[in-house]
């Protein structure tokens, strides 16, 4: 029994260690190198330089082109309101009647004195050129004489006068109609029928507003108009001629006015409680789409950027503290990390102001898989899509970044 067991404890040992040296040698047979990693693919585009159209949007309001409050020139009655309120009138239209009684019956009176002096002044002369001959024979004085040339000079002069009286009358007169000085479109009427009205009188009887064209008048900061004169005078942007004038409009519902207005003039004086100046433009408005007081947004073109540097705005980050950075891929194939200076958004993308060479690669897609030093297989960006503004339609400065 003794030898029995043993011979059993020893088979069973012997089993255990050839399975062991079994697995030990299927482990070492196994062990084979890692098959290397796969060089991470990124889409890139290449930066290069191109002409674009900068533009700033700036908020505004319409005003009209002409404004008339019509007041009386003259005290009196108002007999007839000859126009409908909210029409469009023309210049010269008769708005209102003044009872004209008084100012006839005072020219009547003018011209009634007027002809008793020109009929006292024949008699007068006569009397004059005799006394002339008489003084010669010393038939009578010097002191006769003399008033007999008084009494004409002041025969004449009350003639002039009167004249002068006549012309009063006739101007008071007309006065009595009183007429539109401009053409447009008419408010309210402030009198009726039977109000008496005086002359100058604070308080206009009507409106009249000259809406085609219409004027819009845009507030643009120091700041921005020191750094547009900034970078003309350093080449950065080219005027564009007659077209930098031309000026599009932004209704407030976001539709675009259809037709373009023209910038006339900027202001020299600063308002000091924005510090902005003032630039006033002028857009036709038939059929008075655009009305006063309306607020807008215009399109202002600044110049030409023949040298510009765009890049997808999906190829930008930013670090902890805000600044724009892309990655790129040099030429070892290696993902490089740049800092960059943002001037402005134009669509689906970044203007860049500095940080970027032409011809350099930047990654747009596969950012998250790759960080600088690591190599890369790049292949050109093909979007799915292309979204965005034209390059005219430059969004404002306000995404500038430094």
């Amino acid at each position: 029994m003794p030898l029995r067991g043993t011979v059993c404890q020893f088979l069973k040992r012997t089993v255990v260690l050839v399975a062991l040296i079994g697995g030990f040698w299927s482990v070492g047979c196994d062990r084979r190198p890692p098959p290397p990693s796969p060089v991470p693919e990124v889409a890139t585009v290449t930066v290069q330089p191109q002409k674009v159209v900068l533009t700033t949007v700036l908020p505004g309001r319409t005003s009209a082109f002409r404004i008339a409050e019509i007041r009386p020139q003259v005290s009196g009655l108002i007999q007839k309101r000859l126009f409908t309120e909210g029409s469009m009138v023309k210049a010269g239209q008769v708005l209102y009647q003044i009872d004209p009684a008084p100012f006839q019956a005072a020219l009547d009176n003018a011209k009634a004195a007027l002809g008793k002096a020109e009929a006292n002044l024949p008699a007068i002369r006569l009397r004059a050129e005799r006394y002339r001959e008489l003084l010669a024979d010393k038939a009578v004085s010097q002191q006769e004489y003399d008033d007999a040339v008084a009494a004409l000079k002041q025969a004449r002069a009350e003639i002039e006068y009167w004249k002068a009286q006549v012309k009063t009358a006739r101007i008071n007169l007309g006065y009595c109609r009183v007429n539109a000085p401009i053409s447009g479109r008419i408010g309210k009427s402030n009198v009726t029928e039977g109000a008496i009205v005086t002359a100058y009188q604070p308080q206009a009887l009507a409106t009249i507003q000259q809406l085609d064209p219409v004027y819009v008048d845009v507030p643009q900061s120091t700041t921005e108009l020191l750094r547009l004169k900034r970078r003309l005078e350093k080449g950065q942007l080219n005027p564009d001629g007659k077209k930098q004038k031309k000026v599009r409009l932004i209704l407030e519902d976001g539709t675009k006015f259809p037709l373009e207005g023209t910038l006339q003039f900027r202001d020299v004086t600063v308002d000091p409680t924005t510090g902005s100046v003032i630039l006033r433009m002028v857009f036709p408005n038939p059929g008075s789409v655009l009305l006063p007081e309306m607020f807008v947004r215009t399109v202002i073109k600044e110049g030409v950027n023949d040298q510009a540097l765009l890049v997808p705005q999906q190829a930008v980050s930013r670090d902890r503290k805000g600044n724009p950075f892309v990655l790129l891929v040099d030429a070892e194939g290696k993902v490089k990390q740049r800092m960059l200076t943002l001037d402005r958004a134009i669509g689906d993308q970044w203007l860049v102001a500095s940080g970027l060479i032409p011809g350099e690669q930047v990654i747009v897609e596969g950012i998250q898989r790759v960080r600088p030093g690591v190599a890369v297989k790049a292949v050109p960006f093909e979007p799915s899509r292309k979204e965005g503004l034209k390059p005219e339609n430059a969004a404002p400065p306000s995404a500038k970044s430094n």
